[in-house]
């Protein structure tokens, strides 16, 4: 039985780039799905695919039990989404744009003010509740988009790069507020590019690249999928970088073969795929000692999301980098608040 999030061969294109190429996802109640990829793979695409503000060329979704083609205005009843850029009315107070949210989903002016009430506490802007949002800082005005997502408490929500622009506390607080909701019973597909948000929140993971999913796993199935542990060297001096290297390529994972071994000459690390545990480190650092290779750091670590990330797609993320991350997928357009806002609000027709 599909899952509370369904897609099967999904298409999209948009002249010549198809920004969706055949993407297939289950998502169960419950969970989180964290969608990664690049800037420009077709996450942003599948986002508004499955909330129904894009039509596929090609494929099948249904979210919440409904089908997005055959009946949209079931599916924006059962969905909260919040985009890339906080979709905010600056012009109103927080409690204004949480009670004009609940109007449009047709709540009575009562039950609007009380869920107003609610959210604003919960994400902890109860003090700035009569401000006007354009006083808001970047963070305060990210929760408050949030909090306009969820006045409905819908039982599937989407979410394209929330934590984008925030600080850690914010960041940390947004992740706890993803955990209440699906310790209740809410599904969530999480597009990120913060490869720790994902290990930290998401159930299930699939690497969109090229409008394709690529890989599929928990986070631990696609870290085994990356060759299992590394031993780290830093070596005390550049020279000393040969030999280290030829030590740890005799202990590289059966089958690695030679120049296994990568090397940050800047920095004098080296990095070598092994397996063996903490027995095959003492081994390591014996014989660095025996031939006289002194070093300023080494350990035993399992591969991150980083490195699948790198494995998969051949470079690091965006986000981990700190570049832009909020590059649209749709080729010739821009993303912008105001976009954002008006999509919220087809949304809740």
């Amino acid at each position: 039985m599909p899952g509370a999030i369904y897609a099967e061969g999904l298409v999209k294109a948009f002249g010549d780039v198809r920004a969706l190429d055949g993407v297939d996802l289950d998502v169960p109640e419950s969970t989180v799905l964290g969608l990664l990829g690049p800037n420009g793979a077709g996450k942003t695409t599948a986002v508004r695919v499955l909330t129904t503000l894009l039509r596929p060329d090609a494929g099948k979704a249904v979210v919440a039990g409904t089908d997005v083609l055959k009946n949209p205005t079931a599916v924006r009843r059962s969905i909260g989404l919040s985009g890339q850029f906080a979709a905010v009315d600056e012009y109103l107070t927080g409690r204004e744009n949480l009670q004009m949210v609940g109007q449009l989903y047709q709540m009575s002016g009562r039950d609007a003010k009380k869920r107003a009430k609610e959210l604003l506490e919960r994400f902890h802007l109860a003090d700035a509740a009569d401000r006007t949002a354009k006083t808001y800082s970047g963070g305060m005005r990210r929760r408050l988009d949030l909090a306009a997502a969820l006045v409905v408490s819908p039982p599937v929500m989407f979410m394209d790069e929330p934590t984008t622009g925030l600080d850690p506390r914010n960041r940390q607080q947004l992740w706890e507020v993803v955990e209440e909701l699906v310790a209740g019973g809410t599904t969530v597909l999480l597009t990120t590019q913060y490869l720790d948000e994902a290990d930290r929140l998401a159930h299930d993971i699939a690497v969109v690249d090229h409008g394709r999913v690529i890989a599929r796993g928990t986070s631990d199935q696609l870290k085994a999928q990356t060759g299992g542990e590394r031993v780290e060297v830093v070596v005390h001096e550049r020279e000393h970088i040969p030999t280290a290297r030829e030590i740890l390529e005799s202990h590289a994972l059966r089958g690695a073969g030679r120049e296994s071994c990568t090397v940050e000459e800047h920095t004098r690390k080296l990095t070598v795929p092994v397996t063996g545990g903490a027995k095959l480190l003492a081994e390591v650092i014996r014989e660095l000692d025996t031939r006289g290779v002194e070093i300023d750091d080494i350990g035993l670590r399992r591969p991150t999301l980083d490195d699948v990330f790198i494995s998969l797609t051949g470079h690091a993320a965006e986000g981990e980098t700190g570049q832009a991350t909020d590059t649209d997928d749709q080729p010739g357009t821009g993303t912008d608040a105001s976009r954002d806002a008006a999509q919220r609000k087809e949304a809740t027709k």
